[in-house]
C-alpha cells in the first residue's frame, strides 16, 4: 500500500492550488523535500500568485506546506549547488525569480496569509515573511542559516529582519539560530503564536465567514477569526531570557571580531547569572561562539554590514543588494565549499578561503557588497519602479 501512496504522491504536482470560498489556498507539496523550492516551483507560484491578484474573484491567499514538517526549508541549495559545479548560469536565474516572488507577494494588494508550521528557513522565510498574517505553532524553527554555508541571508532578509531591534537581528543572521514560534511572536517575525493541530481545521471555519463584498479591513479581521483560537495564550519566548546577552555581545558598533572576542572573554571566565542559571548561559554563550567561529568568515562580514545597511534601505534595494551579494557568493565565495560540506559530502568540515577572521580584508568586503552591475543594467533595476 506504501508503493501504491509513493506513487501517487509523485504523480502530483509540486504546488497545489484550490480556491476555497473566494480564498486561494497554495500548498508547496514536496514533503519528502520540506517543501524546498526548485526552480519550477518559483515560477509556478509567480503565475499562481498574478493570477490570484487579477481574478476579481479570489480575494485573498493562504500559503502553506504539506505534510506535518515544515512549512519550507528554503531553497533547493543542493540542485543550484550543482548547476555551479556544471557552469551552467540557470542559477542565477532562479534568485532573480525568487526575488521577484517575494517583492510581488510583499506589495500583494490582496490579504497574503502564511501558515508558517514546522521548519520555515531560508526561502520559507522569504515567502512567509511577505504575508500580511503570519502564523506559527508550537512546532516551528525558524531560522536565516545561510552564513553556515557560505551565503547570505536574503530572500529580504535584510529588510524584514530589521523589525528586530540592531543587537537581535545581527544575533539572528549572523549564527543562524533557531527561533521557535513563540520567539517568532516576541521579535515581530509572527503575528499569531497557535497549537499546530487548530490549523488542521482552518478550512472548516474559512467557509463560514463572509467574503463576498467584505472591504479590505473586515477581511483581515475574518481572516484573523479563522486562524486565531477563541483561548489564545500567548507562549513563553526563551529567546526573551538571553536579551541581555544579545543586546551586550552583538552591540551595532562591534566587528565581527569584538563579538568575537566578547564571547571568548564570557566564556574564560567565571560568568555569573543573570535570570537564569549558569548553565544555560554557558550553553548560550557557547553555541554562539561556536558558530561565529564556524561560519564562513568572509559571509559573518559581508552578512554584518549587509544586515546594518539594509535597516537604510528601500524593500527593493535590499532585493538588489542581496543578487549583487549572492552572485559573488557562488562565483567566488564560500557558497560551493560550504554547501559541499554540510549537504553533499556532510563531513562538516568546510575549507573557507580566507580560512579565519583575522584573514578577512576590509576590500574583500567592500568587494562582495558592491554591485556586479551598472544601475541600469541590474536584472532587478525594475523592482520597485511602479511604486505609487
Amino acid at each position: 500500500m506504501s508503493a501504491v501512496l509513493e506513487q501517487q504522491r509523485a504523480a502530483e504536482p509540486d504546488v497545489l492550488f484550490r480556491v476555497l470560498n473566494r480564498v486561494a489556498i497554495v500548498t508547496l507539496n514536496r514533503p519528502a523535500a520540506l517543501n524546498a523550492l526548485s526552480h519550477e516551483m518559483v515560477r509556478e507560484l509567480a503565475a499562481l500568485i498574478e493570477r490570484c491578484r487579477t481574478d476579481s474573484e479570489i480575494v485573498a491567499v493562504v500559503l502553506r506546506g504539506a505534510g506535518a514538517k515544515g512549512f519550507c526549508a528554503g531553497g533547493d541549495v543542493r540542485a543550484l549547488h550543482a548547476m555551479r559545479e556544471r557552469n551552467e548560469s540557470g542559477w542565477q536565474q532562479f534568485f532573480i525569480d525568487e526575488y521577484r516572488l517575494d517583492y510581488a507577494l510583499h506589495r500583494f494588494p490582496k490579504p497574503v496569509v502564511a501558515l508558517l508550521d514546522g521548519i520555515t528557513m531560508g526561502g520559507g522565510m522569504g515567502l512567509g515573511q511577505a504575508a500580511r498574517l503570519r502564523i506559527v505553532t508550537e512546532r516551528t524553527k525558524m531560522a536565516m542559516p545561510e552564513t553556515r554555508i557560505g551565503f547570505l541571508p536574503d530572500v529580504g532578509a535584510t529588510c524584514f529582519l530589521s523589525v528586530m531591534p540592531a543587537e537581535v537581528e545581527l544575533y539572528v543572521g549572523l549564527t543562524g539560530a533557531t527561533l521557535t514560534g513563540a520567539d517568532a511572536l516576541h521579535v515581530g517575525l509572527a503575528d499569531l503564536c497557535v497549537p499546530s493541530e487548530w490549523l488542521d481545521t482552518f478550512e472548516e471555519r474559512l467557509l463560514r465567514i463572509a467574503t463576498a463584498g467584505a472591504s479590505a479591513d473586515e477581511l483581515m479581521r475574518a481572516l484573523r477569526t479563522v486562524f486565531e483560537p477563541p483561548c489564545n495564550i500567548v507562549p513563553h519566548a526563551g529567546l526573551g531570557a538571553f536579551s541581555q546577552l544579545i543586546l551586550r555581545h552583538f552591540d551595532r558598533r562591534s566587528g565581527i571580531e569584538r563579538i568575537v572576542a566578547t564571547l571568548r572573554q564570557d566564556l574564560e571566565r567565571e560568568h555569573s547569572p543573570q535570570m537564569m542559571g549558569q548553565r544555560e548561559v554557558r550553553q548560550w554563550l557557547q553555541a554562539t561562539y561556536d558558530a561565529m567561529t564556524s561560519h564562513s568568515p568572509t559571509m559573518l562580514y559581508v552578512t554584518r554590514d549587509a544586515l546594518l545597511r539594509g535597516r537604510q534601505m528601500t524593500l527593493a534595494e535590499c532585493f538588489r543588494m542581496e543578487l549583487g551579494i549572492v552572485t559573488r557568493a557562488i562565483e567566488e565565495g564560500d557558497f560551493s565549499e560550504g554547501v559541499r560540506a554540510h549537504l553533499v559530502d556532510k563531513d562538516r568540515k568546510p575549507r573557507w578561503a580566507p580560512a579565519t577572521l583575522a584573514e578577512v580584508r576590509p576590500e574583500r568586503v567592500r568587494h562582495f557588497l558592491a554591485s556586479p552591475w551598472r544601475v541600469d543594467a541590474h536584472p532587478l533595476a525594475d523592482l520597485g519602479a511602479q511604486q505609487a
